[in-house]
């Protein structure tokens, strides 16, 4: 499926209230994991509270031992603290990474914001090298957009 034939099915399941808000974020992540052919970890993070700390939210893929993550740490972090956009190409460049699994090879995280505020983010690890597109950008911000009208 195209980004644009995800969207509807993206809203469609953001506005169904027969679901708590954990169950509509992980059928989004079933969604674009399994429409999105590269798209093989899909997950969203959250602030902790008041802490400086990211904690996970419903995902699917592989396991993490990654539940907490540390504002500034690894790619995810540091979106916490940038309140950017952030891709990565080839996650073997990246200094500041945090490896989830030996496969991954590329991430994009982009951040939820409500009111102004970076309250979480979607970050998709891919098993694909350079696979992430400004298309892929603008997709998930659609995607937070959306998510950011359930808080």
């Amino acid at each position: 499926m195209t980004f644009d034939a995800l969207k509807q099915p993206t809203v469609d399941i953001l506005s169904n209230s027969d679901l708590s808000v954990d169950e509509r974020l992980l059928k989004v992540c079933e969604l674009l994991e399994e429409h999105i052919e590269y798209y093989n970890w899909v997950g969203f993070y959250f602030k902790n509270g008041d802490k400086d700390e990211l904690k996970l939210g419903p995902y699917v893929g592989e396991p993490t031992d990654h539940t907490i993550i540390p504002f500034g740490k690894g790619i995810c972090g540091q979106v916490a603290v940038s309140n950017q956009n952030f891709v990565v190409p080839d996650v073997k460049a990246q200094d500041n990474y945090i490896a989830c699994s030996i496969t991954v090879k590329a991430e994009i995280v982009v951040p939820i914001f409500v009111n102004g505020e970076n309250i979480g983010q979607i970050d998709i690890d891919s098993n694909t090298a350079e696979p992430f597109t400004e298309a892929d950008e603008r997709f998930l911000e659609f995607i937070c957009e959306k998510v950011s009208e359930l808080f």
